[in-house]
């Protein structure tokens, strides 16, 4: 009976998740606590979520801050979202992966599993670079054994009504369609 009880209660590992973001897992133009990480931490409570996003990121931005916040957050989990600011610059696809890339070898390297966010561009520099740079995602999360989560705002940006007036970013609406997204992948790299 007591060993019974004893199961019942006992709690599932909690984790700390570490999103490393940009604007869009930033909260950009709103509070943070009604972004989507900050709905993540109220959807999956027993979990906690470590907001590591800044507007105006970039993967070279990332892979600077990151060994700071690896040792400060000690991560179960790394959630990378990150390549959108260095898409919109024009950043050769090669230095975007390679950042990528060491930000998942520190990422590992301290333990943590790892999760990226596609990212896509707008076809502003041409369909040759907008498709080289979506296969960036797609080879390193082949090349890393990654899962690749497919990017979100494909389901938000062509509502005008889940955007914020920029037409780039997603606005309060958006949040927890994204979270809702994000959910199911996280919660399966943390059960395995």
């Amino acid at each position: 009976m007591l060993m019974l009880t004893a199961l019942a209660v006992s709690p599932a590992q909690a984790a700390k998740v570490l999103i490393l973001g940009d604007s869009l897992g930033a909260s950009y133009g709103m509070s943070q606590s009604v972004g989507w990480v900050a709905l993540l931490q109220k959807n999956v409570p027993e979990h906690e979520f470590i907001n590591g996003s800044v507007s105006g990121e970039t993967t070279a931005g990332g892979l600077r801050r990151l060994p700071a916040l690896l040792e400060s957050v000690e991560p179960q989990l790394v959630v990378v979202e990150l390549g959108g600011n260095d898409g919109l610059r024009g950043f050769p696809p090669t230095q975007v992966e390679n950042n990528l890339t060491k930000i998942i070898t520190l990422a590992k390297n301290s333990g943590a599993k790892v999760l990226l966010t596609e990212i896509m561009v707008p076809p502003n520099y041409g369909p040759r670079y907008t498709q080289q740079f979506t296969q960036v995602y797609q080879d390193i999360a082949k090349e890393e054994d990654i899962e690749l989560i497919p990017f979100f705002m494909a389901e938000i940006a062509p509502y005008p009504e889940l955007m914020q007036r920029d037409g780039i970013h997603p606005n309060e609406k958006a949040q927890a369609k994204i979270a809702n997204w994000m959910q199911p992948w996280i919660e399966k790299a943390l059960s395995q």
